[in-house]
């Protein structure tokens, strides 16, 4: 199972553009929780501690403990909006679980043996990783943090497929990827791109010009973003 994080929120009632606003210049990150059979309800969480449980990687793929004054919650990770320029969390869906319910969880892939791998070290390839995570399908109690693959016996020109992950027992994929069964992982030969000096020097004076818009642009991109992280809030209902 994976690892269990606690978090403290408190409820709100306001709700809109403008309120979210104000939430974070008060340093708070507005929230939902949302499905048991339960209606929405709107949350706020203190930015800083949320950043900081963001820090580990498992914290996307692991229970969460919502505490809301002296009642607990448990629930995972569906959604996180991020500002595209600052270390910043505009607002977070979260989903609550039953432990007798199956989850759909976004996991991520953990590739062993990358180094050690016989297409790289002796063939002198490059890994290349289609897929770096992996829809899954079980009960709260054996949500995997990730899932290994081992890839050190991987040749040159050599892939893996959906079908050769090990699932931890309790787990299944969607019937979709296993009909697909989607490359995951390959090995292949470092081809050196020579590129011609012309083509360089276009691509120099391209990215010279892009520079002189892209200052005026910022703000309004910030402004844009503000309001698309505000316009997917829900309404919710009380329980």
């Amino acid at each position: 199972m994976s690892e269990e994080f606690n978090l403290i929120a408190e409820m709100r009632d306001d709700q809109g553009k403008g309120a979210s606003r104000r939430l974070r210049r008060q340093g708070k990150v507005p929230a939902i929780i949302y499905g048991a059979g339960r209606e929405p309800r709107s949350l706020m969480f203190d930015h800083n501690k949320v950043l900081q449980q963001l820090e580990d990687p498992s914290f996307y793929s692991s229970i969460l403990n919502i505490k809301v004054g002296d009642k607990s919650r448990a629930a995972v990770v569906k959604d996180i909006q991020r500002h595209p320029a600052k270390q910043r969390i505009l607002h977070i869906d979260l989903q609550r679980i039953v432990e007798d319910e199956k989850i759909k969880m976004q996991i991520p892939i953990h590739y062993l043996g990358e180094e050690e791998a016989v297409g790289v070290k002796l063939g002198g390839g490059t890994v290349s990783k289609l897929m770096t995570e992996l829809e899954i399908s079980c009960l709260p109690k054996d949500l995997p943090e990730f899932l290994e693959v081992d890839i050190s016996e991987l040749e040159l020109d050599q892939m893996l497929n959906v079908s050769d992950i090990k699932l931890p027992e309790g787990t299944e994929i969607t019937e979709l990827l296993i009909e697909q069964n989607p490359a995951i992982v390959s090995i292949q030969e470092i081809k050196e791109i020579i590129e011609e000096d012309i083509e360089g020097e276009d691509s120099e004076g391209e990215a010279e010009a892009d520079d002189t818009s892209d200052s005026t642009e910022q703000d309004q991109k910030d402004e844009q973003v503000q309001s698309e992280g505000d316009s997917g809030e829900e309404t919710p209902k009380d329980d």
